[in-house]
């Protein structure tokens, strides 16, 4: 079973206008037109068995909005491969009665962004949502790292994710481009005994964004062959999970990519889908 952990998607109604807007704040091109139907075709070209949905609330007035839409889509594509995540706002009061409820609809986890919602993940509002989700048994994503379309800008480093850890324990915790874009070199130094996931997506090949001046010409470089090989050696394959960040990287060549590197069949089986459903609780 092939599952991706990490795509995103948007309501048909607003799917192009929000693909346009991101597309334009990234600087990149999508891999697809951002709808459920456009990434069942992208799933479809790649083999993909399973695409878990990260929504994010970008401020606390979409929170419950959101996370009603992640309900119907959860009925509408019920063994047809899509599952969605609910989503929570560092600022939305109400969280520890969203969370419930989130567990109660049959929900696996959420998904945060400290960085389109300008708080550090380990601040105190985040520790109480954090807290409050591992209470649940909610798996917990977040985006680690830098983000493309916010240059410097970081509220999820490889420290701050320890801290984490540290302050609330052992809980599903989640870590997007294998624990931190761009500051791969922190992510072994702070996180390699904390028992969290890394995710694969945005981290493979090349990424030249439109020019914008905050960017190299020749592009972004994206995580080393060998230095993506020691994090999986260091972290364990088990604690790795296929992620695309599907529509900004296609899972089709991401797949490829992965296949291709030097590990056991074991290894990448665990990576690719095994880890996941043992996660999602599938059986």
């Amino acid at each position: 079973m092939i599952i991706d952990f990490h795509t995103h998607i948007f309501p048909d109604r607003i799917a192009a206008s929000a693909i346009a807007k991101l597309s334009q704040e990234a600087h990149l091109s999508p891999c697809s037109d951002g709808t459920a139907a456009g990434l069942r075709s992208v799933m479809d070209r790649a083999g993909t068995d399973l695409s878990v949905i990260l929504p994010v609330a970008t401020s606390p007035l979409q929170v419950e909005k959101v996370n009603q839409a992640s309900v119907r889509l959860n009925e509408e594509y019920e063994g047809r491969g899509l599952i969605s995540f609910g989503c929570i706002h560092p600022a939305y009061t109400g969280y520890k009665e969203e969370l419930k409820r989130i567990a109660a609809l049959g929900m696996k986890g959420i998904k945060i962004h400290p960085v389109f919602q300008g708080m550090d993940i380990d601040s105190m509002p985040f520790l109480r949502i954090l807290d409050q989700a591992a209470q649940l048994g909610l798996i917990v994503v977040t985006h680690a790292g830098q983000d493309i379309g916010f240059p410097g800008v970081i509220h999820a480093s490889p420290a701050m994710c320890a801290h984490v850890v540290r302050e609330i324990g052992p809980f599903p915790f989640v870590l997007a481009h294998m624990g931190g874009w761009l500051d791969w070199a922190e992510v072994p130094l702070y996180l390699a005994e904390t028992g969290v996931f890394l995710d694969t997506s945005f981290c493979f090949g090349k990424v030249t964004p439109l020019q914008d001046g905050h960017w190299e010409e020749d592009g972004i470089p994206m995580l080393d062959t060998d230095i993506f090989l020691e994090l999986i050696h260091t972290f364990g394959a088990d604690h790795v999970l296929f992620g695309t960040d599907s529509p900004w990287t296609d899972q089709k060549t991401c797949l490829e990519m992965l296949r291709s590197l030097p590990l056991s069949e074991h290894e990448k089986k665990q990576i690719l889908g095994q880890n996941a459903q043992n996660l999602l609780r599938l059986s």
